[in-house]
């Protein structure tokens, strides 16, 4: 009786796996983003006066959450389809830029019409491209 020559094996991996699967891509990129915005909200907060704790403290929190969120969103965004992934991460894009907006003191309908505009964008462009790019 013959049998298959190669045989497939279980449970092994490639040789450049990494063991849980996080590349330096996966936290690098969050955390660059969480830094950047978080520096930007801290200007922003500053309105031109002399920097204080506050300052510091607001733009350290909303870069970890920032930061928190674009890395959840990476982990799991395989598993969604192409709608709801553009969905996503045009609606955390939208509250970025509304939050953001917002600190500017201007009225709370211009950081909402700002903030839904730029992540409509992000929505149409990210559904494009995930669209195109679907492997059927």
């Amino acid at each position: 009786m013959s049998t298959h020559a190669a045989m497939p094996a279980r449970g092994r991996t490639r040789p450049g796996a990494h063991a849980r699967g996080h590349s330096r891509s996966s936290w690098a990129v969050p955390v660059t983003l969480g830094a950047a915005y978080g520096l930007y909200a801290s200007f922003i907060l500053r309105n031109n006066g002399a920097s204080a704790g506050r300052q510091f403290w607001y733009g350290l929190i909303t870069a970890v959450a920032l930061a928190a969120l674009c890395f959840a969103l990476g982990r799991i965004q395989h598993t969604m389809l192409p709608l709801v992934r553009a969905v996503a991460y045009g609606a955390l894009t939208a509250a970025a830029i509304g939050l953001l907006v917002g600190l500017t003191d201007s009225s709370v309908l211009r950081s909402a019409a700002l903030g839904l505009a730029v992540g409509l964008g992000m929505f149409i462009s990210t559904f494009y491209i995930y669209y195109t790019h679907e492997k059927t």
